[in-house]
């Protein structure tokens, strides 16, 4: 495969920058957590009228059908400016699963209002790899009584639903559970990376036949946390790149003894290797992406498990690496790092920090294409 974009994903590189670098300052992102309860509307709707909401949708469905590595483009630019809005948990956690598993007529009722922004339907497939699904199911004629509580969905104050897996019969299913729905409570609470979760309890919520997706909930699941994993390890890209970047200018302007910070050996060591780590996250999250766009999905099964053991051991390393170099200043919570920082402590451990995907990559390395095979 080729690591480097092409023209169409330069063009998608460049559009996503200018809109995420114009609407999602420094500033907006502080007065969006402060007072808009970490949702930036407005960012949101920008989105979506300039066409990335659907850019990942297959063309069937109202998208542009540049596929995974179209999303992760979109949101290694949105990392790198901590935007507060939720991409990859609607489009890779809700979307993506809608367009490629639902029935027409769930396609049409939920597929264009997320393209064009006006439903905000969220994925809940979070927990550690090989975890069963949280809420449980039974079947009261063709619909399924759901019960159980999830402790942090992401994004999903304000969401018109959620896209969640629960357990029914031994079996999983796949369903959307309406927000307002009977029986359903959705608090605030407080993250890491200080963006809008919420806990969900589900007591006796009735979801219809019609709001649960045909096929084996177990291979929709799979199929589905393969690309939130993969989509997170994009954001995190973009985290990471920042961090570095803001590291690198401030080490280079800050003076100590005379010269800049940058000079000293320890420093410039330190700021290698997170560099090193850095393009260690790109490289195996474009090739994760490459190899579920040529529908390669068995080597993507592995692939994605080493891009997200990446984002989380070395997004940490990074984080840390940019706190450190800035001296003092990244301990100041109201200090741009910082929130980098958090953003990158979020995105490491959600859907499995970096034990849990090393061990689910052990897992299936017996049965997972060798890299470099033929095939």
């Amino acid at each position: 495969m080729e690591f480097e974009l092409d023209d169409d994903l330069i063009a998608v590189e460049d559009l996503a920058s200018q809109v995420f670098g114009a609407l999602a300052t420094v500033e907006r992102v502080v007065e969006v957590e402060r007072t808009e309860g970490g949702f930036d509307a407005t960012l949101w709707k920008a989105l979506a009228d300039s066409g990335l909401l659907g850019l990942a949708l297959p063309e069937s469905a109202g998208g542009a059908d540049m596929g995974m590595l179209g999303l992760t483009t979109i949101l290694q630019q949105q990392g790198r400016r901590v935007a507060p809005v939720p991409v990859w948990s609607v489009v890779a956690g809700a979307a993506l699963p809608l367009a490629r598993f639902g029935t027409p007529e769930q396609i049409e009722r939920y597929v264009p209002g997320i393209v064009d922004g006006s439903i905000v339907l969220t994925g809940a497939f979070d927990g550690n790899p090989g975890e069963s699904a949280a809420l449980t199911a039974i079947r009261k004629g063709d619909d399924l009584v759901i019960s159980g509580e999830i402790p942090s969905v992401p994004w999903a104050p304000g969401a018109a639903g959620v896209v969640v897996p629960v357990l029914c019969d031994e079996s999983v299913a796949v369903v959307v559970a309406s927000a307002d729905a009977p029986g359903l409570t959705v608090t605030p609470v407080s993250v890491t990376g200080q963006t809008a979760d919420a806990a969900l309890r589900f007591d006796d919520v009735v979801v219809a036949a019609a709001d649960v997706l045909p096929g084996d909930g177990t291979q929709i699941a799979e199929w589905t946390r393969r690309r939130i994993r993969l989509a997170i390890a994009a954001l995190q890209l973009g985290v990471c790149e920042e961090s570095l970047r803001m590291t690198a200018a401030y080490t280079s302007e800050r003076m100590q003894f005379g010269r800049p910070l940058s000079t000293n050996q320890a420093v410039a060591v330190r700021a290698a290797d997170a560099y090193i780590d850095t393009e260690a996250i790109r490289l195996t999250m474009r090739r994760a992406a490459w190899l579920i766009d040529t529908g390669r999905e068995d080597e993507a099964d592995a692939a994605v498990l080493v891009a997200k053991w990446w984002a989380a051991r070395g997004g940490i390393r990074v984080g840390l690496t940019a706190q450190h170099l800035h001296g003092g200043i990244g301990a100041d919570i109201d200090y741009p790092i910082h929130r980098y920082f958090l953003w990158g402590r979020q995105l490491a451990f959600t859907l499995g920090g970096a034990d849990a995907s090393a061990a689910a990559l052990g897992d299936i390395l017996d049965r997972a294409p060798s890299i470099g095979a033929a095939g």
